[in-house]
């Protein structure tokens, strides 16, 4: 593809060019296809799992598992937003895609992502009041509040990234602007600009430490408190069904920062180009595909809800007229 160059000008007539992974072999895409298109079917149908499992289990309409429907459904969208797009990059090398749709997919990728960190303290806080207020649970925790608390994070992160996004969109781009990565994340949209980056780089930089550290520092106070407490309780039987409520929460959690730092390392480390993409890539996909896995096999509740879900669907497809 030919280079072209800046107009100088805000344009929104721009057309951006996704570069994908510039030096992956051709002969390679439709294998990375059919892997993105397997790991993408597992977050649909896992997290499926779930929603259907918690909604029509009675004994798991509790606040944890309202906040674990929220994550889920995170998690859904969170990957539909960019997964289409890499596939049909991989697929048919569908590079092109239009001003509104990039500026559209580059807000809802960061505010997905800041919605699931929000979540997560969420559940944090749930475990929290669990364990350390067991007789204030039930007042502190109703319905209310959990409607309250997870549309305040769903709220505050769909509207967090909407400055470094309207002011993105005011950079002046070429006709056609080249970007590199297999989908429009902001820094890579940036990057594309003719605009000078620093400070938009700066901005996106600084967002993206406060929704990581912030969320990161607020659910490591509450499980230093949570262990203060569990380790005052007499009974070994008592800590372990203490740390079990806990585990499936702290997998998650240690997942979603795990893929974070893997996605900084490769922006700050001195590596090519590819391996900064792939770091974004990993970021995208490794959550949602571990989240509904951890919960599945770690949560008892979980696992039985479904467990007995598909039992009873095997009486009517084997009963015959």
């Amino acid at each position: 593809m030919e280079t072209t160059g800046c107009n100088g000008s805000v344009d929104s007539s721009t057309t951006f060019y996704l570069m994908g992974i510039p030096s992956l072999p051709k002969s390679l895409f439709l294998p990375i296809f059919f892997v993105f298109l397997l790991l993408y079917l597992l977050i649909l149908v896992g997290n499926a799992l779930i929603l259907v499992a918690v909604v029509a289990e009675p004994s798991l309409h509790k606040p944890m598992y309202f906040f674990l429907i929220n994550l889920s459904t995170l998690d859904i969208l969170f990957t539909t937003t960019t997964v289409p797009t890499m596939l049909s990059l991989f697929l048919l090398g569908d590079h092109f895609i239009s001003f509104p749709a990039c500026f559209l997919q580059m807000y809802l990728f960061h505010s997905f992502s800041c919605s699931e960190a929000f979540i997560l303290v969420v559940m944090a806080y749930d475990r929290y009041v669990a364990i350390c207020r067991p007789l204030h649970y039930p007042v502190l925790m109703t319905p209310q509040t959990n409607a309250m608390l997870a549309a305040s994070a769903w709220l505050t992160a769909l509207l967090l990234p909407i400055p470094a996004v309207v002011q993105t969109s005011q950079m002046a781009f070429g006709p056609v602007a080249q970007v590199y990565h297999c989908f429009c994340d902001h820094l890579a949209v940036v990057q594309a600009s003719c605009s000078d980056t620093t400070a938009q780089t700066f901005m996106g930089f600084c967002i993206a430490m406060v929704v990581s550290f912030l969320p990161l520092l607020l659910v490591l106070l509450s499980y230093a408190r949570i262990l203060a407490s569990v380790l005052r309780i007499s009974s070994r039987e008592g800590r372990s069904k203490a740390f079990s409520t806990c585990s499936s929460h702290l997998l998650v959690v240690g997942t979603y920062y795990s893929s974070i730092a893997i996605a900084y390392v490769a922006y700050r480390a001195d590596l090519p180009l590819d391996f900064h993409i792939m770091g974004n890539v990993v970021y995208a996909i490794l959550t949602p595909v571990l989240n509904p896995l951890i919960y599945t096999l770690r949560n008892k509740d979980v696992k039985a809800a479904i467990t007995k879900m598909a039992c009873s669907q095997e009486p009517k497809n084997a009963r015959k007229p």
